[in-house]
């Protein structure tokens, strides 16, 4: 065992931070037996990483549970899928089918709209290398003015499941029917409660932003590099000044006087 009570505490610091957190159960009760008040509160620092940790790996056990019901009758291949983008002014409704590994257990995976930008985007490689096949499905503004976003959406879910080379024996999806012939199960706030179906909406998440810093390389006024073409003030006072451009819903934007 590491003799702590030898060593400064700035380089227990230091000590700890080269260490993963599963290490840190078995430092614990010696940090707590340092009579040094500052050693006693990096001990509790460390008891409630852990703890947070342990809680996170129940959340994503519970989150997981209802494909490992599917699991345990044999069904390996489970497709989730979700979009992004049904609300902005601008820009494509996108969505991602993912048929993950049954071992993917990636902690922190959520609704995308409850992790943050850095976390999506390291979540987003850690998920595609556990998919075993993944396909994104998009639908731009023209063809959202034709049919509606409801229509739209389901239009770039079936587009992304025509692309897969392997049919997923299920789908589990976020609060919608398609018109296929694959099983499916909705599921509503499915990308809050299920993994497969939150893995869907980090992928086309951090797909459509990335298209979204594209597009505004080309229209910088109108900010979507952080809009993402949602209808924040700043974006809809550029839509006044300059107009649209040919990434707008005219369908979306034609009661803002525009």
């Amino acid at each position: 065992m590491n003799s702590f009570q030898n060593m400064t505490v700035t380089s227990i610091k230091d000590y700890l931070a080269a260490l993963d957190i599963l290490s840190y159960p078995d430092l614990i009760p010696e940090l707590k037996q340092d009579s040094r008040s500052a050693v006693q509160k990096i001990a509790e620092s460390l008891k409630k990483k852990v703890c947070a940790r342990n809680k996170e790996i129940e959340r994503i056990k519970q989150m997981k549970s209802i494909e490992e019901t599917y699991y345990c009758r044999g069904i390996q291949r489970i497709g989730g899928i979700d979009e992004v983008g049904r609300g902005p002014l601008a820009g494509p409704v996108v969505t991602c089918v993912i048929i993950l590994k049954p071992d993917s257990s990636r902690l922190y995976v959520n609704d995308s709209k409850k992790v943050s930008k850095k976390n999506r985007e390291a979540l987003c490689q850690l998920l595609l290398e556990d998919a075993i096949e993944y396909a994104i499905g998009q639908v731009d503004s023209d063809v959202i003015d034709d049919i509606n976003i409801l229509n739209a959406t389901k239009k770039a879910m079936t587009d992304s499941l025509t692309t897969l080379s392997a049919t997923p024996e299920l789908l589990l999806i976020d609060a919608l029917q398609l018109d296929t012939k694959i099983p499916q199960k909705s599921i509503i706030h499915g990308d809050a409660t299920s993994y497969a179906i939150a893995a869907a909406s980090i992928v086309a998440k951090v797909y459509r932003d990335n298209l979204m810093q594209l597009y505004h390389e080309e229209y910088p006024e109108y900010g979507f590099d952080h809009n993402m073409g949602y209808g924040t003030t700043a974006h809809i006072d550029a839509l006044r000044k300059f107009g649209p451009t040919p990434i707008h819903r005219k369908s979306f934007i034609r009661n803002l006087g525009v």
